[in-house]
């Protein structure tokens, strides 16, 4: 595993948190930035169902109203071992 500075250059993408109106643009721009064929981890109940947080005005909530998400790590926070296993789980769809 190797973490990379610029989407252009990832094979998959962690998104943490719900997702903010302000932040909207940022994340599509990111995921259309990212090589085919690309993975989408959604980490976090935040991330998964927008959490506590969906509801607000100011939330788009969960990262799956705005970009495909391949695989979703519930928790809050996920544990490290959960985070891995949904890495795992992400790169094996791709076989």
């Amino acid at each position: 595993m190797h973490f990379v500075a610029s989407p252009r250059h990832a094979d998959l993408l962690l998104v943490t948190g719900p997702v903010t109106r302000n932040m909207e643009t940022a994340l599509k721009m990111t995921y259309d930035a990212v090589p085919n064929p690309k993975l989408v981890v959604a980490v976090g109940d935040c991330a998964v169902c927008g959490g506590e947080f969906g509801c607000s005005y100011a939330s788009s909530g969960k990262v799956q109203n705005v970009i495909p998400v391949n695989v979703a790590v519930h928790g809050c926070p996920p544990s490290p071992t959960d985070l891995i296993q949904g890495i795992l789980a992400a790169i094996g769809t791709r076989s």
